[in-house]
């Protein structure tokens, strides 16, 4: 739940970083005329922040529904999911910081309690695949 949080909170900021570059206008008879589209450059982070808000709050969303399981198969699916989830958040908290959307120190962090998420439920998985 509190990477979940975290996840959130990270795409708000990152968002709001994004709308307050500044806008895209031209000069059309001595006046600023502001382009009406969204820019580009909040497009592209608009995606890429939706994509790790998905897998980001999907983590914890199939961890709850893995620990609420009917039946031990519906129990290792969801966790399978969960850490499917984990390791594709990975990928985009990569991909954020490689286009200079996150800091090193953000990455850092954010990587670190994805990368502990990603121990843990791959832990749970192996143990679920032995007891077979």
């Amino acid at each position: 739940m509190a990477f979940g949080d975290r996840i959130i909170k990270l795409n708000d900021y990152l968002l709001k970083e994004a709308a307050n570059k500044k806008p895209s206008f031209k000069i059309v008879k001595g006046k600023r005329v502001y382009e009406k589209s969204v820019p580009v450059y909040l497009q592209s982070v608009s995606a890429l922040c939706n994509q790790l808000l998905r897998s980001g709050t999907s983590i914890g969303a199939n961890n709850a529904e893995a620990c609420n399981a009917i039946t031990k198969s519906d129990f290792k699916s969801k966790s399978y999911i969960a850490l499917k989830e984990a390791r594709e958040s990975l990928y985009w908290i990569d991909l954020l910081h490689r286009n200079g959307y996150l800091t090193d120190k953000q990455h850092a962090s954010l990587y670190n309690d994805c990368e502990e998420l990603v121990k843990i439920l791959v832990h749970r998985c192996k143990k679920l695949d032995g007891a077979e």
